[in-house]
C-alpha cells in the first residue's frame, strides 16, 4: 500500500467521521429521526468532500474519483448500519468509520483496474 493511499484512507476517515458526527448533533434539534437523517446526509457530504480534496491534493488520480465516491459511499452505508445496531458501546461505530476508508481504497482499486483493461 502505498503512502498516497494511507492519507487517502485517513482523510476520508476523518471528514466523514467529523461530518457525521456534526449532522447529527445539528440534526438531534428534530429529534430521534433528525439526528440519524443529519448523520447520513453528514457521513455522504463528508465522503464527497474527502474524495474531492484527496484529488485536488494529488493522493487521487481524477479517473478514479467516481469509483472512489461509490466505495466510500458503500463503506459508509456499511459502517451506518454496524453503527446503529451497536449504540450500546462507543468502540464499534467508532472503528465502522474505518469501512468508509477501506471502501474508498476498493473503489480507487476497481477504478485503476477498469482502466488498465480499457487500455
Amino acid at each position: 500500500m502505498a503512502l498516497r493511499d494511507l492519507y487517502l484512507f485517513l482523510l476520508v476517515c476523518l471528514l466523514a467521521g467529523s461530518l457525521t458526527v456534526a449532522g447529527s448533533v445539528l440534526g438531534h434539534a428534530m429529534g430521534q429521526t433528525g439526528l440519524f437523517v443529519g448523520a447520513v446526509i453528514g457521513g455522504f457530504a463528508g465522503v464527497g468532500l474527502a474524495v474531492l480534496l484527496a484529488t485536488r491534493i494529488g493522493f487521487l488520480p481524477p479517473a478514479n474519483l467516481p469509483s472512489a465516491l461509490i466505495g466510500g459511499c458503500a463503506g459508509f452505508i456499511v459502517a451506518a448500519i454496524i453503527a446503529v445496531n451497536s449504540l450500546w458501546t462507543p468502540i464499534i461505530p467508532l472503528a465502522s468509520i474505518a469501512l468508509t476508508g477501506v471502501g474508498a481504497l476498493l473503489g480507487k482499486a476497481i477504478g485503476q483496474r477498469r482502466a488498465a483493461r480499457g487500455k
